[in-house]
């Protein structure tokens, strides 16, 4: 086989790799949306069940294809503080089985075509499986116009790219099997350092151990490859994926530092316990297989093997791998905190690699904005009686206004990036419907703090409201209280029966703010209240019948979010409401009167 022969071989083989890392991504994505994203939401709810953790880390990794890309969203997630480390070491454990999906699907392609003449069994080859399944992918993305169908047609695309990367692979390396040098270089990886080392190499460089044990199966159809030198390789590959979470780290807090080395510890130490058994066995007792050629299956069949062990036998020592993380990691005697902040940014670029959890993180950041500008308004309330004014008060409100702006501003950003991911139609809605709520959520917070400032200006001057206006505003300000807690209740659980909640209450606000408008004017003209009260009286009501407003206009983000076009025009839905004849409206709006009757 001369020079030119090689670097045509070489040409091929990397073709087809180039082949296999795009099918894997793009079946990846694809199973990704076609779950919607649920999965990975759900991590974001781990107790500390580390049976239940480890299996969700394997169903998530199964379904986005990449033990990394897992490992990297749970270092993000720690980082900014949505789950603990103790709950993410399961995760992380559990990534590893999963990651052995890709290696059993594809075990597939080296299923060979039947000498029968049975044609159902030939279309089970990869030769002819590998086209129709991208076929099938086609007809369906371009023939559907829902995403979950489009999503689904990615995904058989994707497996069909897969496999026919795996094929070429697999067909440019058959001619090396003649070379001495390509079987002495298999022979050397028999020795298990040289094996685990040359393991860990390759997926660092690639950054998945799936890719890298998907290249080997390519490499067994050659019929060069033992058991012998198989084992230590595919046992390597699982410290080469550390590479990914380990660079995701740097920058991040400790946790998620620690979280990266708790990955790192796992398959270190699971490589070193599993090596020495399998080497103690072979010395004693023997293996007959172990100088026996492998194939696809054989591969796919001990990647799974090992792993499942592995983290069988990790699961009593989970609490000994975070001692060991913290200990590796520790905490300096100054890293109490400043104490500045009051909110974790949970907003993690990490998260970037699932849109759909990266999207609910930003919801949840959105719903911390809401629930800062509703805390405001309800210590607001207290500022307008002396025996409750408090400079002090005042100051921890202005904390939290600074914090709601930075969060939008922090918002903004992110959300962006999000943009640059791809999305599906209900994501990219949502995306936009975030945008609107932080705008939204901010201006409530201006209103709250509009509210604080008139307070200050009314004790600056020695100037009370009345009892009539105080009870006036109670009224008016427990409607409006309401009214913000049903809005951020809303956004949280993105429930559209809350947010048609909201229009009759909306309604009662507007009506009360008229009517105390007529009174206060009328007590104006009567001189029952000094024109400094008065103008400032006026300004408050101003101020709640906007907070109201921006509270109806989140809930109409929040149903035009939810249905499966476009949004809801405001001022259309709102007219409607108010001219509707629609029986549970109207009972909502009657109670809400009698509610906040004066």
């Amino acid at each position: 086989m001369t020079g030119t022969d090689i670097f045509l071989i070489a040409i091929q083989a990397f073709g087809g790799i180039a082949l296999f890392m795009y099918g894997k991504t793009m079946l990846g994505k694809g199973l990704e949306k076609v779950s919607g994203g649920k999965m990975e939401k759900i991590l974001s709810g781990l107790t500390s069940n580390v049976l239940k953790s480890v299996l969700l880390g394997a169903v998530v990794t199964a379904a986005i294809q990449s033990s990394g890309a897992t490992t990297v969203i749970i270092v993000g997630m720690v980082n900014s503080g949505i789950l603990k480390l103790s709950s993410a070491i399961g995760v992380i454990m559990g990534a590893n089985i999963g990651s052995t999906v890709t290696g059993q699907i594809l075990r597939l392609a080296g299923l060979e075509s039947s000498a029968d003449t049975n044609l159902i069994l030939q279309l089970l080859n990869t030769k002819y499986l590998a086209p129709i399944i991208s076929i099938i992918g086609l007809l369906i993305f371009m023939l559907s116009k829902s995403d979950l169908k489009k999503s689904l047609g990615e995904t058989f695309i994707g497996l069909g790219i897969l496999f026919t990367g795996m094929l070429s692979m697999s067909d440019s390396v058959k001619p090396l099997s003649e070379l001495q040098q390509f079987q002495d270089l298999f022979a050397a990886l028999s020795n298990p350092v040289l094996g685990v080392i040359a393991g860990a190499v390759v997926t660092a460089i690639l950054q998945s151990s799936a890719a890298s044990v998907g290249i080997l199966q390519a490499i067994s159809q050659s019929g060069a490859l033992k058991n012998s030198a198989a084992f230590p390789i595919i046992m390597g590959q699982n410290i080469g994926t550390c590479v990914t979470s380990i660079i995701s780290a740097v920058g991040a807090s400790k946790n998620a530092k620690r979280a990266a080395a708790v990955h790192l510890y796992f398959n270190i130490i699971g490589t070193v316990l599993f090596l020495t058994a399998v080497y103690t066995i072979k010395a004693t007792i023997g293996f007959p297989f172990w100088e026996n050629t492998i194939d696809m299956g054989g591969i796919a069949n001990f990647h799974t093997f090992f792993n499942v062990t592995v983290t069988l036998l990790f699961l009593p020592f989970t609490k000994l791998l975070e001692k060991l993380a913290c200990l590796t990691i520790r905490d300096k005697p100054d890293d109490d905190g400043e104490g500045g902040e009051i909110v974790i940014d949970t907003l993690d670029d990490r998260l970037l690699k699932s849109p759909a959890l990266a999207i609910q993180q930003a919801n949840n950041t959105v719903v911390t904005m809401g629930k800062l500008a509703l805390k405001n308004f309800r210590e607001m309330r207290k500022l307008f009686v002396d025996e409750y004014y408090s400079e002090k008060t005042i100051g921890k409100l202005k904390e939290n206004e600074t914090a709601i702006d930075r969060m939008e501003d922090r918002l903004n950003a992110y959300l962006v990036k999000v943009t640059e991911c791809s999305l599906t139609d209900y994501e990219n809605r949502r995306v936009t419907e975030l945008l609107h709520l932080t705008s939204e959520f901010e201006r409530i917070g201006d209103y709250a703090m509009n509210l604080i400032e008139d307070a200050e200006r009314l004790h600056g001057i020695d100037v009370v409201f009345s009892e009539s206006a105080l009870h006036e505003l109670g009224v008016i300000s427990d409607a409006v209280q309401e009214i913000i807690g049903m809005a951020v209740e809303a956004v949280k659980n993105n429930s559209v029966e809350t947010a048609t909640k909201i229009e009759p209450l909306e309604e009662t606000v507007d009506y009360l703010n008229a009517t105390l408008k007529e009174r206060h004017i009328e007590r104006l003209k009567n001189g029952e209240c000094v024109i400094e009260s008065g103008v400032n009286f006026l300004d408050l009501l101003i101020n709640l019948e906007r907070i109201s407003d921006h509270c109806s206009n989140i809930a109409v983000y929040v149903i035009g979010a939810q249905k499966r076009n476009d949004f809801v025009n405001r001022h259309e839905y709102i007219k409607a409401q108010h001219e509707s004849s629609d029986e549970e409206y109207l009972n909502l709006a009657e109670q809400y009167m009698a509610k906040y009757s004066l």
